[in-house]
């Protein structure tokens, strides 16, 4: 009777080891300090931030006070009027900015449409410009004597000119135009670049099966992007929620706190006021606070189980 042989167990040698111990040496050497800045430039930061929440004082001369500074922001009139204008901002700016992008890139992605990398481009640009340099021309085109109410009275659609900068109301709206202006190509082109890579007879086949153009885009654009939907919803909700540089350098939060965004009341605290980088250390958590709520909620919205 002839018994099979099996083949011994494979012992890995020493030269083995040594080689993968030096592979993992070379590559934690490379991501090594990598690794060492964002612990040191982003995690560090995050948690002194954290500790000085739970702190008070004038400038450097802080105490630790538990949770007053989360109890003050509930009782701070100035951080409220913040957050209603932060949301505001939110809820009307960001679901249109991303429907005009949707719209846009639809349009752009036309095979016959003449000229599209110019109008790409010039879509595209406002999102590379300086923050402060195009708040400060709408501010000038926002003016009473600017060239938006001389447009808007030139063709007859008011009488006087719009308060755009002092009135609460128009204030906002100008805010909101300022940012669908400059960041609508920015979302633009993440669904321009996933709509080129959709393959086109599913097109050429709802066509032939007689859908109009308004059910392909509801039908079948619109769930092929949503995972870059539910991206560019959250960047943008992010984005919205630390608002500051425009309402900055176009009305400064005013009139009378209207437009003030819970960004610049930090600012306000840390630099403007008698500094309390503890209170403001609050208010930024409030922020992350309110970031995680609204991921959350349109996670939830969009039906992502990932």
């Amino acid at each position: 009777m002839i018994t099979a042989k099996t083949n011994p167990t494979i012992q890995p040698t020493k030269s083995g080891k040594g080689l993968r111990t030096k592979n993992a040496i070379i590559g934690w050497s490379f991501i090594a300090i990598a690794t060492i800045m964002i612990c040191l430039f982003y995690f560090y930061p995050m948690i002194q931030a954290l500790i000085m929440s739970f702190q008070s004082g004038t400038g450097t001369n802080l105490t630790f006070n538990g949770i007053d500074n989360y109890i003050r922001l509930f009782k701070d009139p100035t951080f409220l009027t913040a957050v209603k204008n932060t949301v505001i901002f939110l809820i009307i700016q960001v679901p249109v900015m991303i429907l005009l992008a949707l719209v846009l890139s639809v349009l752009l992605n036309d095979k016959a449409l003449k000229l599209k990398g110019f109008f790409r481009t010039a879509i595209f640009l406002p999102c590379v410009t300086s923050l402060v340099a195009y708040s400060v021309i709408f501010k000038y085109l926002f003016g009473v004597d600017g060239m938006i109410n001389m447009m808007l009275m030139k063709v007859s659609l008011i009488s006087e000119p719009i308060q755009w900068l002092t009135d609460p109301f128009w204030a906002k709206i100008a805010i909101i135009i300022a940012i669908t202006w400059r960041w609508t190509g920015y979302n633009m082109i993440f669904y321009l670049s996933s709509l080129q890579n959709i393959d086109h007879s599913i097109y050429e086949a709802a066509k032939i099966d007689g859908a109009s153009a308004f059910q392909q885009f509801f039908k079948i654009t619109i769930p092929m992007l949503k995972p870059i939907i539910l991206f560019t919803s959250i960047t943008s909700t992010i984005g919205t929620l630390q608002l500051f540089d425009e309402v900055m350098n176009i009305t400064q939060g005013g009139p009378g706190n209207s437009t003030i965004t819970i960004s610049q009341y930090i600012y306000n605290l840390s630099f403007k006021y008698t500094p309390d980088f503890g209170y403001a250390a609050t208010v930024s958590y409030a922020i992350v606070i309110m970031i995680v709520i609204f991921s959350i909620i349109q996670f939830k919205v969009a039906g992502d189980k990932k």
